[in-house]
């Protein structure tokens, strides 16, 4: 809900940087999660005006919900705002700025479950076909795309990645996920190859005198953008013939998804995606049993 002619003054300001800087000191949250806190805790400050964030009770944000409702904010950006203000007041209370938190007993909506697109098998191995070259954006592509797979990275996660980060003796990756916790995660056979043809080969070339310590980079030695990673897989996946085009993250719903597919157990693909918490990690079950269903329905003689 869009209140550009109304302002908070700086003494909210000076209260919101306090928040923020807690939340940063406490659970190490990335600079976007930060920066949502803020921002829906400022829209709520400018929304109650003449209020102030502690004069709130909590018929004041039922009506905001209300409001957020009738201007069709979406139930998940509804769930997000209160979840600020749920981080908001609970710091507010814990720093002795309010007695009582007026979001205490405030039932959050429900949203409705959406499964994560995932592609099958036979389409991600059509997508790595599709890859196959000696030129060197075809190399750089296939140990791209191969790694993507092999190990569920996050986009900003593959991105981002150092040289330091691989251990290929080991055959394993350093990631540095979300609130800077580190996991170790298995490159695999495939990737391996890949990337050791990548590095020794195409790399070399694209950086002629350049150097860098960033894993992957584009024809100019730079190192490649998330936008430029999504162009390439669209790319790639419409040279392999696919209806339907994988984004960076479908590939990782799908390196969750196919590992629960061949039995893998829950809390290893946890651990792997770097989930804090295993809920997150429960909705690729769901993903494995609708493939099932689908299985069923047309191979089982009375499917």
């Amino acid at each position: 809900m869009k209140q550009a002619a109304r302002r908070i003054d700086d003494t909210v300001e000076v209260l919101l940087d306090r928040f923020v800087d807690a939340m940063w000191l406490e659970h190490g949250l990335a600079r976007n999660t930060l920066e949502s806190y803020r921002r829906d805790v400022r829209q709520f400050a400018i929304d109650i005006q003449p209020k102030t964030l502690q004069d709130v009770q909590r018929a004041d944000v039922s009506a905001y919900l209300h409001r957020c409702f009738v201007a069709q904010v979406n139930t998940r950006s509804t769930v997000r705002h209160l979840s600020s203000l749920r981080r908001f007041y609970a710091w507010a209370v814990r720093e002795s700025l309010l007695a009582e938190n007026p979001l205490s007993g405030l039932d959050t909506p429900r949203l409705p479950r959406s499964l994560p697109k995932s592609f099958g098998e036979a389409d991600v191995e059509a997508l790595l076909a599709a890859t196959e070259g000696n030129d060197v954006l075809a190399q750089r592509d296939k140990a791209l795309l191969e790694v993507l797979y092999a190990t569920g990275l996050r986009v900003s996660e593959l991105v981002g990645l150092r040289l330091r980060q691989l251990n290929r003796d080991a055959g394993v990756v350093q990631v540095m996920g979300k609130g800077g916790k580190e996991r170790l995660v298995p490159l695999g056979e495939m990737a391996l190859q890949a990337l050791d043809r990548y590095l020794t080969s195409a790399r070399l070339t694209m950086l002629a005198q350049h150097s860098s310590d960033y894993v992957f980079v584009s024809a100019r030695g730079k190192p490649i953008t998330r936008q430029a990673c999504w162009y390439l897989i669209k790319r790639r996946a419409r040279q392999a013939g696919l209806v339907q085009l994988p984004s960076p993250h479908g590939l990782r719903h799908a390196f969750a998804t196919h590992l629960i597919n061949h039995g893998a157990d829950l809390r290893v693909v946890q651990l792997l995606l770097g989930h804090a918490d295993i809920s997150t990690t429960q909705i690729y079950t769901h993903v494995a049993r609708e493939r099932l269903k689908q299985l069923h329905a047309t191979h089982h003689p009375r499917g």
